[in-house]
């Protein structure tokens, strides 16, 4: 056969995939590659059969190959066969031996570092080392081996920025803390024209910064702009309303606890693009902080009906469950979507917190730890453990992990708040005073009602200490945010009393009980306050 012919038929075989006609495509695949044995056309049918599903075949296509352990492209292909057959080991030793650090340096490897050009020299193409170390990073992440797939999925995208999928397991599967997720989107070189995607990807990371520095990293990645017709230069597209970015922000937004804002934007994200599934879990999320039943009912129906394989669809039932208090049905749900993918953290979280609500701590502290274990880059398992043994009193313990959580992610306000909770039940009130004033700091947002508590527990503790100012301006700032908690007017109203303020001191223990009629605390010292008001300014000489 004519070498045009050849051609012809490679064309028809490249229109075949483009327009999955698999078979179609397997079946002149076979015939180019019998006329011309070229190991390119052995490829490209060895590529039409695994596209086609038929793994175990194209890997014996290749594997029989005398090509196979010296072209890259071959390797890389045999072991993506053995990938999906998901014999692990075979496809480890396929890829050939390596090692990798701590910090992703790979050492020890003949994989080329070239990036390969199409035929026109225009389009990028990820770079063929990366792919294998990302191929790595999964089949050790198949065999529970945790650490050495974080080695790689740090190699894979250290080989190459644009290996986003390798990122994506990092930051999903919360492999590295928060120092380490900036340390390597810093040490990643990114090309002169890829600045978009180094703001994009400090985007994707965990975001517990000042809202100022956050609102900036969205700001110059809304200004990145290409011109979508040449023939306008006035017609310009920019991300401003891409999905991805807007649910970033949505994420932000979940942290600071402005969970209004949050579900309004995932709202109307899940409006124009409903089926994004990233949206979807920050859309969960925001409506389990919202209480709203309704929005988590309809959102796991369509789930459920849409992805019936996917732990998140799950997950939303058990979400719809835990937010009307049936515990029980929820963490039936929550334990079937950790059964379909045991990396889906939301729903270890999940599990454990509906045994908390139900006051389970033995089997909560079994979840918390097993995802404490699988996720040592989420702080949060470890802060629920600190929660639980705070419940039961063990003070000491609970300090020990919310420190642990703390190191995990040194900038979450929470973990800073519940160091300083305990240090007041520990009635280490200096402590107590450090922590709060360190929450406060941290949060990234204006203060809002959700940080009241943490101000009224600082107006506690300055009390504590006889500061009685500090803690006067601390009550008054917590009055600022609500005007609906007893805890705030009774300490205010104590505080009051300590300084012989009595008018002051009766004003608010009559606005305590208002709020609350029969508050024990309130109405006993509310007596004593009046009577020691009708008894301020009388010489004790002359009483009787």
């Amino acid at each position: 056969m004519r070498e045009e012919e050849i051609e012809k038929l490679r064309g028809v075989v490249r229109d075949c995939l483009s327009k999955h006609l698999y078979s179609s495509a397997i079946f002149f695949a076979d015939k180019v590659a019998a006329f011309t044995n070229d190991p390119a056309d052995i490829y490209m049918q060895a590529q039409a059969l695994f596209l086609g599903r038929h793994y175990r075949r194209a890997f014996y296509l290749l594997n029989a190959s005398k090509i196979v352990l010296r072209d890259l492209r071959f390797r890389y292909l045999a072991a993506k066969c053995l990938e999906e057959l998901k014999e692990w080991d075979q496809c480890l030793l396929m890829l050939g031996d390596a090692k990798v650090d701590e910090h992703g340096n790979v050492y020890d490897t003949k994989d080329s570092n070239v990036m390969y050009l199409d035929k026109d020299g225009e389009d990028r193409e990820i770079n063929i080392s990366s792919a294998i170390c990302f191929l790595r990073g999964k089949a050790y992440e198949a065999l529970e081996n945790r650490a050495l797939a974080r080695q790689w999925y740090k190699a894979a995208i250290k080989a190459d920025p644009l290996c986003y999928e390798a990122l994506e397991c990092l930051i999903e599967n919360h492999m590295l803390t928060c120092e380490e997720e900036e340390s390597l989107i810093t040490s990643l070189q990114f090309g002169s024209e890829d600045g978009w995607l180094s703001s994009f990807y400090s985007c994707l990371i965990k975001k517990y910064e000042k809202e100022t520095v956050v609102e900036a990293k969205f700001k110059e990645l809304e200004k990145e702009s290409c011109k979508s017709d040449p023939s306008d230069p006035s017609f310009l597209r920019t991300l401003k309303t891409n999905t991805d970015l807007l649910a970033c922000k949505a994420e932000y937004y979940h942290q600071c606890g402005e969970f209004q804002k949050c579900f309004e934007l995932t709202y109307a994200l899940l409006e124009k693009d409903p089926f994004h599934l990233k949206t979807t879990l920050v859309h969960l999320a925001a409506a389990m902080e919202l209480g709203n039943s309704n929005e988590l009912y309809l959102l796991a129906c369509n789930l459920v009906k849409d992805y019936p394989q996917k732990p998140l669809s799950w997950f939303a039932v058990g979400c719809y469950y835990y937010c009307i208090k049936k515990y029980d049905q929820s963490r039936r749900y929550f334990s079937k979507a950790t059964s379909l993918d045991g990396t889906f953290s939301p729903a270890w979280i999940g599990y454990g917190n509906s045994y908390a609500a139900r006051e389970e701590g033995d089997q909560a502290m079994s979840a918390y730890r097993t995802a404490a274990r699988l996720f040592p880059g989420c702080h949060l398992p470890t802060l629920y453990i600190g929660m639980e043994c705070m419940r039961t009193h063990s003070f000491k313990l609970a300090e020990q992990f919310f420190l642990q959580a703390k190191a995990i992610c040194p900038s979450d306000p929470l973990v800073s708040n519940e160091l300083g909770v305990v240090a007041y039940h520990m009635k280490e009130y200096d402590k107590a005073v450090f922590w709060f004033e360190k929450t406060l700091a941290h949060i990234p947002s204006s203060l809002s009602e959700t940080w009241e508590p943490t101000v009224v527990n600082l107006a506690h503790a300055y009390r504590k200490l006889k500061m009685y100012p500090e803690a006067v301006s601390y009550y008054e700032k917590a009055l600022a945010l609500s005007t609906r908690s007893l805890s705030t007017y009774a300490g205010l109203a104590y505080t009051f009393h300590l300084q012989d303020n009595y008018t002051a001191a009766i004003t608010y223990y009559h606005k305590a009980l208002w709020l609350k009629p029969d508050d024990q605390f309130c109405t006993e010292m509310l007596s004593i306050a009046l009577v020691d008001e009708s008894q301020n300014g009388i010489d004790p000489k002359t009483e009787f």
